[in-house]
């Protein structure tokens, strides 16, 4: 899996491009057909926005969170993206099932 970030008005540490790959991996445990990732993320007064756009085999799945906290959002993104792998793989499991 390709991952781009890119940070606006905030800059990726090396410890945040850890942490942001780290929970995409989680990602790929539910679903190898991920091809790449371009995470986007940004501070506008005191909201922390993480935002990411995942390519997959026959479909684009997009997710956004703001929070508090950069860490905080990182999770809540991954936690919506992970939902949405997973819906995906069921449509095409019970796709072929049929």
């Amino acid at each position: 899996m390709q991952m781009n970030l890119t940070g606006h008005h905030v800059d990726i540490t090396p410890s945040l491009r850890d942490y942001v790959t780290e929970k995409l991996e989680r990602l790929e445990r539910h679903f190898d057909h991920v091809t790449d990732v371009h995470v986007i993320l940004s501070v506008e007064k005191l909201r922390h926005r993480a935002e990411a756009t995942l390519n997959v085999t026959g479909n684009n799945l997009f997710a956004d969170a703001v929070e508090q906290d950069m860490y905080a959002a990182i999770d809540a993104l991954v936690d919506k993206l992970d939902r949405q792998v997973k819906k995906h793989k069921e449509k095409l499991t019970d796709h072929h099932r049929r």
